[in-house]
């Protein structure tokens, strides 16, 4: 390793942490940043496009693989950027870095319960007097087509309809989705 080579790496690796820093204050206060590649909001919800996605333990094919994801179409957030790779949460708060190419803009999201047990309806229309035309466990993940800051229309396997945007990880909070 070059003397040069040896100065760069700490500072490479001092920008990396510096970035990981700004990024969980904005987060911290409740600010949406910009990506510093994608010029895209950070943090944002995205899906896996592969359904084989390997997370590694840090922004670079060097880094060990500490899982590996093995469905397309699930829902994560990313919360980073470095370079080609993006730092992402899944729904169960597991964070790691993955390759930008093998993540969609397509919107998913986990439906989501206050015990494991509960159903979760899909109505016909978004209001909660609206007919039901499903039940969902939680854990399903389905197609996110767009939400009105309160109920989100979804589709899957079987099913079509609005559901409570409290409901479902993969949309923020008030967020309107088109």
């Amino acid at each position: 390793m070059t003397a040069a080579t040896q100065t760069i790496r700490p500072i490479a690796i001092a920008a990396i942490f510096m970035s990981f820093a700004v990024s969980s204050q904005a987060q911290a206060a409740g600010e949406a940043g910009t990506g510093s590649v994608s010029g895209l909001p950070v943090p944002r919800y995205v899906s896996l496009k592969s359904d084989r996605v390997n997370v590694r333990s840090g922004p670079t094919k060097d880094h060990d693989v500490a899982w590996v994801f093995t469905r397309s179409g699930l829902p994560v957030e990313i919360t980073a950027e470095f370079e080609n790779w993006r730092r992402i949460r899944d729904s169960e708060g597991s964070e790691g870095w993955v390759y930008h190419s093998l993540l969609s803009g397509r919107r998913t999201a986990v439906v989501t319960a206050r015990d494991k047990d509960q159903l979760i309806a899909v109505s016909d229309s978004p209001r909660a007097d609206s007919e039901v035309t499903a039940k969902l466990q939680p854990g399903v993940v389905a197609q996110v087509k767009r939400c009105d800051g309160k109920w989100c229309k979804v589709t899957g396997r079987n099913f079509e309809g609005w559901v409570p945007q409290e409901r479902l990880w993969g949309v923020y909070p008030n967020e309107k989705v088109d």
